[in-house]
Order: C-alpha cells, then structure tokens, then sequence
C-alpha cells in the first residue's frame, strides 16, 4: 500500500512539475509574441529625434510631429502596425548606431544621412529623402551665395561640420559661432547677432515653419552638400530592409510622400527634391 501510494505522489508530482514547465514555455512565448515582431498589433519601437521641428519633434502636449514622424509611421503600418502600436524613441546623432546594435529599437527614422561609415555598422533602407546643407536667413536679407557670408557671422551647433564647411569651402573670412542648440541659433538670427544658420535645408525648413517664426526667415537655396536621409536598421536584417524599401516605393506612389512634404515644410517655401529612387544615393 505505501509502495502504491509513493507511485501516486510521484506521478501528481511528475505531472504538476509538467504543467509547470508547459505554462513556463507558453508564459516565454506569450511574451515574445507581445514584443517587436509581424505586426498585428503588437508594440514596435522606433527611433526618431525629438527636438526637430518638422523632422521629428516631441510636443508639449506629448505628441510627436515631423516628417520622420510621418515617414516612420506610413513604414510601421505597412509592417503591420498601427499608430497607436508605435513606441517612439529618442535617438540623438551619437546613439544611433548603438540603439540598432542593442536592438534598443527596429528601425530609426532621424535625419539619418546614408555614407560609408555608418553602412559599416548599420543597414539603410531608402533614401527617403535627398536634403542639401543650405542657410537659413532673415527674410529681408540677400545672401545669394556662399562667398557673401565673408565677414558675417554663421551660425551652428557645437561639434556640427555644417559651420566649418562653409568657412573652408566657401567664406573663409566668415565668423563662426557655436550655440548648444539650433533654438539658439535661431534667437540669434532673429536679432541680429548672427547673419546665418546652417545645416541641412530640412531642418531649416522645420524651424522657419513653425508658427512663430513663420514670415521672419527664409531659406538661402543654396545646395551644398547631399544629405541622402535612410532609415537604418539592425546590420545584416536584409529582409526588413527590403520590407522598408517596398513600403517607401508605396508612400511615394500613393501620394503620402508628397503630402507629409507639404505638410512640414510647407510653410517655409521649401523647394524639395522629387523623391528619391530607393538605393540611389547621389553623392
């Protein structure tokens, strides 16, 4: 009897510890396939910058606006997420590499020139948009060229190259200032202090649009670099890429790219390139 009864327990304890294996494999299932993944509602993170107007900023109100915003999330729904599945992520220029590496986030949508250094760490799909170093100005000002800004005063971010490209192919006698901020720049511009801004004309084209500066500035239309902006992903993730690359052709044909254009930079007169072929970057 007590042999039987021992055979019993051992076999409710080999069961309960079955059970308890099986709920532990369907607990770590059930998690992995709330994560990132095919869509169908579940979360997605995504990086993006949270201080570019028109780009990619975070509102007071706690919302997010801006053309990467736009792009990313017209991407995000073409992988089976909605709107309201989007985690949005702050990645400033020096962590984006390392946001993909750690798989911090799926994809980044952030001002993201493509060049050589970065496909080293990381995989771009796109470009999605072909933007220009330029000058911002005031409105009533005439700067039509780089060489006018000889012995005025430019403007830009610390450790940004924007600035010190000017002065050495350009304005050599130019007078470089450097803020912290972009916001800062603009303060500037706004009272004289300094003549110009510069960085990539669709970021220019974010802060003369917001409403406050709207009418007071205005872009030089000057063309000095290519800046083909990509949306990067993890190294070696060739089937996200491609997925990315095909809901981009999409956004363009449909007319979604164009309107999330006029949408942001509408108001500064931003004369825009037509939307780029995916995997032609013009150097």
């Amino acid at each position: 009897m007590l042999t039987m009864n021992l055979r019993k327990a051992s076999a409710v304890a080999a069961s309960v510890l079955a059970l308890s294996l099986t709920a532990t494999a369907c607990g770590s299932g059930d998690s992995d396939s709330s994560s990132e993944g095919d869509g169908g509602g579940k979360k997605i993170t995504v990086g993006i910058k949270f201080d570019q107007p028109g780009i990619g900023l975070k509102t007071p109100d706690g919302s997010f606006t801006g053309f990467d915003v736009d792009v990313a999330t017209y991407v995000a729904k073409e992988l089976g997420y909605e709107a309201k599945d989007i985690e949005w992520k702050e990645t400033p220029s020096a962590d984006r590499e390392t946001a993909l590496e750690r798989g911090d986030v799926k994809f980044i949508a952030a001002s993201y020139s493509i060049n050589d250094e970065r496909k080293q760490k990381v995989d771009f799909a796109g470009p999605y948009l072909l933007a220009h170093q330029d000058l911002l100005i005031r409105a009533d000002d005439n700067i039509t060229k780089g060489a006018d800004l000889n012995g005025k005063k430019l403007c830009s971010v610390t450790g940004s190259t924007s600035a010190q490209n000017v002065k050495n192919d350009f304005a050599p006698k130019a007078q470089l200032k450097q803020n912290a901020t972009y916001s800062e720049c603009i303060d500037g511009l706004a009272s004289g202090a300094v003549d110009a801004l510069t960085t990539d004309d669709s970021i220019l084209a974010g802060y003369a649009s917001q409403d406050q500066n709207k009418g007071k500035f205005k872009l030089a239309g000057l063309s000095l670099s290519n800046e083909n902006y990509g949306i990067g992903v993890k190294k070696g993730d060739t089937k996200l890429v491609d997925d990315i690359n095909a809901a981009l052709e999409k956004m363009v044909s449909d007319g979604a790219w164009e309107k999330a254009v006029t949408d942001n930079f509408g108001p500064a007169d931003y004369k825009n390139e037509p939307a780029p072929k995916i995997g032609n970057i013009v150097s």
